[in-house]
């Protein structure tokens, strides 16, 4: 299985820019947060998601492999 890894970054000029490196040709996927749209999660899969959120913020990542564990495991 591919490690992945949740990067926060922002929108400049049209194009996604973040902190990182990726190897050429890499394939990304791009969650954005839209001002009508939302999604409801239960208080630990919250506190979860902020804890990955956080660490991106501080230059962590944490592979999504361990991530989507993790979720499962929580239910």
């Amino acid at each position: 299985m591919a490690v992945m890894r949740i990067a926060p970054g922002r929108v400049v000029g049209g194009r996604v820019e973040f902190d990182g490196e990726l190897p050429e040709g890499a394939t990304v996927a791009v969650l954005a947060t839209d001002g009508d749209e939302t999604f409801e999660v239960d208080a630990e899969t919250k506190r979860v998601l902020l804890t990955a959120i956080e660490q991106c913020q501080n230059g962590q990542t944490t592979p999504m492999a361990d991530l989507l564990a993790n979720l499962r495991r929580r239910g």
